[in-house]
């Protein structure tokens, strides 16, 4: 006797041992919206792009590792923001678990800005852009961009003579850009929103659109050996030593 249950009559089991492909629609089903839309998000990143057994043997490079090295110190920023924040703005001026998780926040946003440097650089010499990966670039830079804002408010939400120098200098450059209206570095109710809730998000929300689009184009390879005419050419000065050295044998 089968253990086979039959939820709807008329319904095909599917045999023991063979893999259901949840992404497939049921029959009829097809032109359902939440189909459509799992269909194309199948399609743009399969599970085996998503999270790859295997990468190219070029990534073992070092020039590989700041990218991930740049997510790991952002993961210890978030974690390290958060215990301050749960804590006050002011926690790490009064307690020495407070001053320890405050220098942990502030190296890993040194070590992120190092990694960040680094990986943008790698990438612009290896001219990542290429293969239709425009778009992955250009969401590493404007992340890059964002970040410079993060850290900008962060020391202005320092609640020290650091930050009160920083804040009063800034507004004079922002007040003459126009905007000093609109950001308020001496506001340090808006500067706290800002660091701890907006451009965090902003700055996730890139990472992580940036990774989803590393994963659907793949990690970009290295640029390709130069080929034609000026493959096997050498340098002039070696071409003009080689003529003299010929010369003298002569």
């Amino acid at each position: 006797m089968s253990d086979t249950i039959i939820e709807h009559p008329g319904e095909v089991p599917a045999p023991p041992g063979d893999p259901v492909d949840d992404a497939r629609p049921a029959p009829g089903d097809e032109r359902m919206w939440t189909a459509r839309l799992r269909g194309a998000a199948v399609r743009a990143l399969p599970p085996s792009k998503l999270l790859p057994d295997r990468q190219p043997s070029y990534v073992a490079s070092w020039v590989y590792i700041f990218g991930i090295l740049s997510f790991a110190s952002f993961i210890v920023i978030l974690l390290s923001g958060v215990v301050l924040i749960v804590r006050g703005p002011s926690w790490w001026h009064e307690s020495q678990v407070g001053l320890f998780f405050n220098s942990i926040h502030l190296w890993s946003v040194e070590l992120f800005f190092f990694f960040m440097v680094l990986h943008l650089w790698g990438k612009f010499f290896m001219a990542a852009w290429r293969g239709k990966r425009a778009l992955t670039w250009m969401t590493g830079v404007v992340t890059f961009a964002i970040s410079i804002g993060a850290a900008f408010t962060g020391y202005i939400s320092q609640q020290n003579f650091d930050s009160q120098w920083i804040s009063t200098q800034a507004k004079d450059g922002l007040n003459s850009t126009g905007i000093g209206a609109l950001f308020n570095v001496l506001n340090f109710g808006q500067m706290l929103l800002w660091h701890v809730l907006l451009l965090p998000i902003a700055v996730g929300v890139l990472i992580a659109v940036h990774l989803l689009l590393v994963r659907r184009r793949g990690v970009v390879p290295p640029l390709p050996e130069r080929t034609g005419r000026h493959a096997g050419s050498r340098p002039r000065a070696a071409r003009g030593a080689a003529t003299a050295s010929e010369g003298l044998g002569r």
